[in-house]
């Protein structure tokens, strides 16, 4: 368990300033951290202190019960200094959701009181080798004395490094129910140090380097049934559960984003020589780069609005399902993936034309690598891969169209 002592946010409010404050500490020193690949163990410390990663826990549990809307913007603000800190609680959130549709009452008493005492949960989700990542070989084997086995390997493991609890994807196949649980997916709750986990520092990726995601090992782990909880009640039902992910995810390219044109404009104002035939003294003046840097500012606040307005839509499907649209649950879901891969598409495009666009604006001073200026346009490329935006253009396109809902399967 993390030992911290975590403070309590029971406010909207309060939770944007912490993350405002945090940001502007964890700003001083990221892109050495980058450069250096030196993991955030400290920061996440101070992440997980301040509360912020509390800030879902529902108010009968004891916590704020703050909406998607509020973590999104949470994540923006990290994200917009130091997204590798930002990306590593994700699937913190996401889990936590999946917690609160799907656990059992005990089971959200023990890990909601973990999480407010400061506990940090990362993802065992994605595998390579398959033919697709929704195949899943990871497998959960039912042992004579009650307890269920897993084997498996897993990658992309972000935030493991930091975790107290892994969220670890699973399948079981027991047609004959001699577990007494149905066959399907499920998530086994593992505290990091179980017998059998193995957490490998791994990760190699040209962006994101310090998100901890590398690869998790489980050899005939043993797990008890009140730590399993099976992930359809969230993911194949209308509940919002993908698209309070994917909001998330769209939060941080958006963060990473507006960090880009942060450090452009400040990079254009202080250090950056005007080209001669501007015939100005100073760089900012220079009616071209004025123009480029309003063409990138109008990017960014269209990725921060849509950004906005799909939290709100996920906001009123998460609170009560069914609300946001007369159709029932279903359409209210439908409208928040919707809503969200458009946010997730603006901010993609934002995230990379902004971190390239960086260079042109501000010259060739800005490419000495010292400077590390370029780990906004890697964090960005390396984060939009996480789930292809083009197939989020053809669920837009079939609603528009042919008034046809997007899958539910976690990733829209």
């Amino acid at each position: 368990m993390t030992a911290v002592a975590a403070q309590r946010i029971t406010s909207a409010d309060q939770a944007r300033a912490a993350a405002v404050r945090l940001a502007a500490d964890f700003a001083v020193d990221a892109a050495r951290r980058d450069s250096s690949r030196e993991l955030p163990h400290r920061e996440l410390d101070r992440l997980s202190a301040s509360g912020l990663l509390a800030i879902t826990v529902p108010a009968e549990f004891g916590g704020a019960d703050l909406p998607p809307s509020v973590v999104a913007e949470v994540f923006r603000l990290l994200a917009a200094t130091d997204p590798n800190i930002a990306q590593i609680p994700h699937s913190h959130f996401v889990y936590l959701n999946l917690l609160r549709l799907a656990g059992t009452r005990a089971q959200r008493e023990r890990y909601f009181g973990q999480v407010l005492a400061g506990g940090r949960i990362a993802n065992a989700q994605s595998e390579r080798g398959s033919a697709t990542v929704a195949e899943i070989g990871t497998t959960l084997r039912p042992q004579d004395d009650g307890s269920f086995r897993i084997d498996g390997t897993k990658f992309y493991c972000t935030g493991s490094l930091f975790a107290d609890v892994l969220a670890v994807l699973t399948r079981l196949d027991d047609p004959g129910q001699r577990s007494g649980l149905e066959s399907g997916e499920y998530i086994a709750f593992l505290p990091a140090d179980t017998a059998g986990v193995t957490i490998v520092d791994d990760w190699n990726g040209i962006g994101q380097r310090t998100t901890g995601s590398g690869t998790v090992t489980l050899d005939a782990v043993r797990v008890a049934s009140d730590q399993l909880i099976p992930r359809a009640a969230a993911v194949r039902a209308p509940t919002g559960y993908g698209a309070f992910a994917q909001l998330l995810h769209a939060a941080i390219d958006a963060g990473i984003a507006r960090g880009a044109l942060d450090a452009a404009a400040d990079f254009v104002r202080t250090r950056s020589r005007p080209w001669f035939e501007a015939d100005v003294v100073r760089a900012s003046d220079d009616p071209l780069v004025i123009q480029r840097i309003g063409e990138l500012a109008v990017i960014v606040a269209a990725a921060e609005a849509t950004l906005e307005v799909a939290g709100r839509v996920v906001d009123r499907v998460i609170a009560e399902p069914g609300a946001a649209a007369p159709d029932g649950a279903a359409a209210s879901a439908a409208e928040a993936s919707i809503a969200v891969a458009t946010a997730k598409i603006t901010a993609d495009r934002a995230a990379n034309e902004v971190s390239a666009a960086l260079f042109e604006v501000s010259g060739t001073r800005s490419a000495a690598a010292d400077l590390n200026l370029d780990r906004f346009w890697r964090n960005a490329r390396t984060h939009t891969l996480h789930d292809p935006v083009r197939w989020k253009y053809q669920h837009i396109g079939r609603a528009v169209l042919n008034g046809t809902p997007p899958p539910l399967h976690g990733v829209i």
